[in-house]
């Protein structure tokens, strides 16, 4: 069986922490399916895109480049479902072959957490807080930058975890 050494797209490397490549048989025909777990960063640069220009590079060293159709999938982990139609799948007969009525599927998430993916690619997300402070505590929050208060509180924040 062949897997997934890396994948980009759009010209982008993207970093993929578990995958698994197989044809999907259906009585509409076959696709050739790659489903990942991938960072929130991924998931959040193209929830909102239907295609993509996808390079694929297996372990056997063979390049797939192709648009793919691309579905968000549901989990505890963020993952993503790339598939593109195929029309001669002699060309992919050493990939695993899955059907509609196939009752077992490989969990992808097995073996792997949120927290691992966070160390490797953490999602940034705008906070804005409401706060009622002396007004010198105010005046000083003004004249600081942004970069040095987001570095000040993430520090604070996570020492106060560390408690």
């Amino acid at each position: 069986m062949v897997g997934v050494k890396s994948v980009k797209i759009d010209g982008e490397q993207i970093c993929v922490f578990k995958s698994l490549i197989y044809l999907f048989e259906s009585s509409s025909g076959t696709t050739l399916e790659v489903d990942m777990i991938v960072s929130e960063v991924v998931i959040n640069k193209y929830k909102n895109e239907d295609t993509l220009i996808v390079e694929m590079e297996l372990e056997d060293d063979r390049i797939i480049s192709s648009i793919m159709n691309l579905k968000i999938l549901p989990g505890r982990l963020p993952q993503m479902n790339l598939y593109m139609e195929v029309d001669d799948i002699d060309e992919y007969a050493d990939l695993l072959k899955m059907n509609e009525n196939d009752s077992f599927f490989p969990n992808l998430e097995e073996g792997l957490t949120i927290e691992d993916i966070r160390k490797v690619e953490m999602p940034y997300v705008k906070a804005n807080l409401k706060l009622t402070l002396p007004i010198d505590q105010v005046e000083w929050l003004d004249q600081q930058k942004t970069h040095d208060l987001n570095e000040l509180f993430k520090k604070m924040i996570y020492d106060y975890w560390k408690q």
